[in-house]
């Protein structure tokens, strides 16, 4: 059985990548609707969650409770 620590390799896929990087990446993952790209979206959203103060949390879940009328 082959073990694969997903959230491993896409943090170390974009150590040290520009911001311009990063937000392409998004873009092209939500744009291509590919199910593939989920997992590194959720590691995205992840790091996100972790590294947000009360405020941002807040936002975060309002702009997601708004999107999910």
């Amino acid at each position: 059985m082959m073990n694969i620590n997903i959230r491993k390799h896409i943090l170390d896929n974009f150590k040290g990548a520009e911001k311009d990087e990063i937000k392409a990446s998004i873009e092209a993952s939500i744009k291509e609707k590919d199910e593939i790209t989920l997992p590194g979206l959720g590691v995205f959203f992840e790091e996100l969650w972790c590294h947000s103060d009360d405020n941002s949390r807040e936002y975060i879940l309002n702009t997601l409770k708004n999107s999910l009328k």
